[in-house]
């Protein structure tokens, strides 16, 4: 693969792409570990985990076959903001709901960031970076659908939580 601007603008990208990974683990785990009253949530949210570790492998063995390396930098910044993020929701008293919402879209921005890698991918003919991609937009986009599908009745859960006990509905 030629070394162009383009190229250069690609490898970025998907190192980009690693430090939001990064972010996504952070900012589930977090979650994750605050849901006690929602287990069919917590249960998925656990599968996306490990689904985004792998995928964070993934992404790593692009770097490496493409002779880069993620960068430290962006890792932390974005490490930095999903435990900013997670902090944050922590003292909402709608915890539950704003995460969902929040993961709702971050999953659509994820498949953005990999519709973008693979065309990348392909116009530097980096094809097998390009599958890579595709592999992790079809997980990334099985989480959003689950989540349009299951925000609703979590909704409806946390309404009635709120309504009906003394329980703290929020996570």
């Amino acid at each position: 693969m030629a070394k162009s601007k383009a190229y250069e603008n690609y490898v970025d990208w998907v190192r980009d792409a690693h430090a939001m990974e990064k972010q996504a683990e952070t900012m589930l785990t977090k979650m994750a570990d605050r849901l006690e009253h929602y287990p069919r949530l917590r249960e998925r949210i656990t599968q996306h985990i490990t689904e985004t570790q792998d995928q964070q492998r993934l992404v790593e063995s692009v770097l490496d076959r493409l002779d880069k390396s993620s960068s430290v930098i962006k890792d932390t910044a974005g490490k930095m903001s999903a435990m900013t993020q997670a902090f944050g929701g922590m003292f909402a008293s709608d915890e539950v709901i704003k995460g969902g919402i929040s993961g709702y879209v971050f999953e659509h921005f994820e498949i953005a960031c990999y519709d973008t890698l693979i065309v990348a991918a392909e116009a530097v003919g980096d094809l097998e970076g390009a599958q890579v991609f595709r592999r992790i937009k079809v997980q990334e986009e099985e989480m959003a659908k689950w989540l349009a599908e299951n925000l609703p009745a979590v909704t409806k859960k946390f309404l009635s939580l709120v309504d009906s006990s003394d329980l703290d509905a929020s996570h």
